[in-house]
């Protein structure tokens, strides 16, 4: 018998996936993963059905770069890096209904088991394309290993997308592209592939960008990208990390994105259907969905607002269920891009260790990198801290209380700031602020800003 809650109008929250070659930093948690279990609890708080979705993702090679660079076995440190993230969010109180574990025995068949449908479907052909091997050690040149400018913005970029204004990226639409692990040149060869022609999709796409609520900066990018071209991408590929392919995919990797687009779409249809185990019911399911939202970083932007799309729609969803994308700017450390691999960094883990995690919560919410990027510095930590520990402890004196009027409309301001549609937790943050100095303790949907 199917559950009578299951009926209900769902709203479905993701977050992505965290590469498993290093352990999150503040830069994570004050983007997408903070934001996305404030919206999930606020809107659990105003009665909604909520599921929460998210995962891991292991087969971009930066992580078996990384494992290579430092001579250790890369299933283990997989492992550790799964761990250590998934305790993360047990200390920053971050939830979710869903964690895709691509470690275990049946996501690898599943994955391709859903991409082999869609090539045997003619949903996405197998087609001989150019691609690109670094002449000198002969690896496939695509996400980590490549390297060079992003040809629209010239910012600094890597194979996929690029993370200043998250422009596709590839050896063709590159400046000075070159092998990310040895520095050789490209050199061009021909392989048979599955592809996604993204431009048969465009009007199922364009239905959805007209309805969705997104931020300027990613219908700039959806404008470029439909100026330029929309892109024919290699869903697999002749390579040395990834999902191993069988029948027609037999001597192909599935490529990470691709990856992540099929694991999003199962993740997120076992929130109608939990029982779905096939790519049509998977399909199915996906269109049922009342509202999704996806929370992410400007540079996943690419991969969100057309990428995913097109592959769901080459599998069969209509319409597409997006309700809308919120996206955050780059947080920076001390005017400086957070960086795993130069240890430039504040380790989540740490900071959660040392600080009262509910003050590490609403200090992000308070300094989100929301419609511009902000810069997180030891200082003003701290002097956030020392103002607000008093606060939500109510060890204070209130010197002027808020009057009941003006209490009740900066509760309510604050709690409209955390609806999906205009997220704004630093406003929210503010609000609450104001009303604890105020003196009044009843902040309703507030408090989820600190975890409680």
């Amino acid at each position: 018998m199917t559950d009578p809650g299951l009926t209900d109008p769902v709203t479905v929250f993701t977050y992505p996936q965290p590469t498993a070659n290093g352990p999150l930093h503040v830069g994570h948690l004050s983007g997408p993963y903070v934001a996305a279990d404030l919206a999930a609890r606020a809107a659990r708080a105003r009665g909604e059905r909520v599921f929460v979705s998210t995962g891991l993702d292991i087969h971009q090679n930066y992580v078996l770069t990384r494992a290579e660079n430092e001579g250790t076995e890369v299933l283990p440190m997989m492992a550790a890096f799964r761990d250590e993230i998934q305790h993360t969010y047990r200390l920053a109180g971050i939830g979710y209904d869903n964690f895709t574990d691509p470690l275990q025995a049946e996501h690898s068949p599943r994955i391709e088991g859903m991409l082999r449908a869609l090539v045997e479907s003619g949903a996405t052909p197998m087609r001989e394309v150019t691609l690109h091997a670094c002449a000198d050690c002969h690896r496939t040149l695509h996400d980590s290993y490549l390297t060079g400018l992003c040809g629209r913005c010239k910012a600094p970029a890597g194979g996929g997308a690029c993370e200043q204004c998250g422009s596709f990226t590839q050896v063709a639409t590159m400046v000075d592209p070159v092998c990310g692990r040895c520095g050789g040149e490209p050199r061009p060869f021909q392989a048979v592939v599955p592809v996604l022609r993204m431009a048969d999709h465009r009007e199922t796409m364009t239905e959805m960008w007209l309805r969705a609520d997104l931020p300027p900066a990613v219908r700039t990018l959806i404008a470029h990208t439909l100026a330029d071209g929309l892109p024919e991408v290699p869903l697999a590929y002749p390579t040395n990390w990834g999902i191993e392919g069988t029948g027609p995919l037999a001597g192909l990797r599935i490529g990470p994105f691709t990856e992540i687009a099929l694991t999003d779409l199962y993740s997120v249809a076992a929130a109608v259907d939990p029982a779905a185990t096939t790519l049509p019911e998977f399909v199915s399911a996906a269109g049922r969905v009342d509202r999704l939202w996806h929370f992410l970083g400007l540079d996943n932007a690419f991969w969100y607002a057309l990428y995913w799309p097109a592959l769901w729609a080459a599998a069969g969803v209509y319409p597409l269920p997006l309700s809308g994308l919120v996206v955050n700017e780059f947080y920076t450390l001390e005017g400086s891009k957070f960086s795993t691999s130069r240890n430039h960094a504040v380790w989540a883990n740490e900071i959660l260790g040392a600080e009262e995690p509910s003050i590490v919560r609403l200090f992000l919410a308070w300094d989100r990198p929301d419609r511009y990027q902000s810069d997180f510095t030891w200082p003003g930590f701290h002097a956030f801290r020392d103002r607000v520990a008093p606060l939500l402890s109510g060890d204070f004196e209130v010197t002027a209380p808020l009057d009941p009027a003006l209490a009740a409309a900066e509760r309510a301001r604050g709690e409209a700031a955390l609806e999906p549609s205009g997220f704004d937790p630093a406003l929210a943050a503010r609000c609450l602020l104001t009303l604890l100095e105020g003196g009044v303790r009843d902040v309703g949907t507030l408090r989820t800003l600190t975890g409680g």
